[in-house]
């Protein structure tokens, strides 16, 4: 009898490939309990540009896609980098689709911002998933300032405290389920 694992789609906020949210969501998905299964989606990129003439019942099949891997996962890991102080237009843009939906709504979620700073876009991460009624508390999300520098080239958290954090978060992440 197999055990039915529970399904996380993790989005990263970045489109550089590679990147230190690439990094992080690695890094939970080889740290968190085997009862997990972790998918990353790396494809920000690839959704159009959102607009609302668009945005009826066939919607652009990325988008479709994107959708479904939502609505189907147990629950949605978010890690992000910030732009200007800002969220990045690409993950902006992926989230604008899922407005007009329901597919966040109570959808179990854990959310990081990893960058130099990164406070704005950590806020402004809160509010559009707050909006679009995700279910997640303090102690599922998490700030992690001046990433570049507690990751090496090889995908290493190579900061202690940094280390402690995301195993908490880990920890407390598991126990949503």
């Amino acid at each position: 009898m197999s055990i039915k694992k529970i399904k996380i789609f993790a989005i990263t906020g970045s489109t550089r490939k590679d990147s230190s949210n690439f990094k992080i969501l690695k890094f939970i998905s080889e740290n968190i309990n085997d009862q997990f299964e972790i998918e990353i989606f790396e494809d920000l990129e690839r959704i159009p540009h959102f607009n609302p003439d668009l945005d009826d019942e066939f919607p652009p099949e990325k988008v479709i896609f994107f959708r479904n891997k939502i609505l189907r996962a147990d629950g949605v890991l978010i890690c992000t980098p910030e732009y200007v102080f800002s969220l990045p237009g690409s993950l902006k843009n992926a989230l604008e689709w899922c407005v007009s939906t329901t597919i966040f709504s109570n959808k179990k979620t854990g959310l990081i911002t990893a960058s130099a700073s990164g406070e704005m876009a950590h806020q402004q991460l809160l509010l559009i998933m707050r909006t679009l009624e995700a279910k997640f508390e303090e102690h599922n999300q998490l700030l992690i300032q001046g990433i570049r520098g507690k990751v090496d080239e090889a995908g290493m958290i190579i900061n202690s405290q940094t280390l402690e954090v995301l195993a908490l978060f880990i920890k407390d992440f598991e126990n949503q389920f």
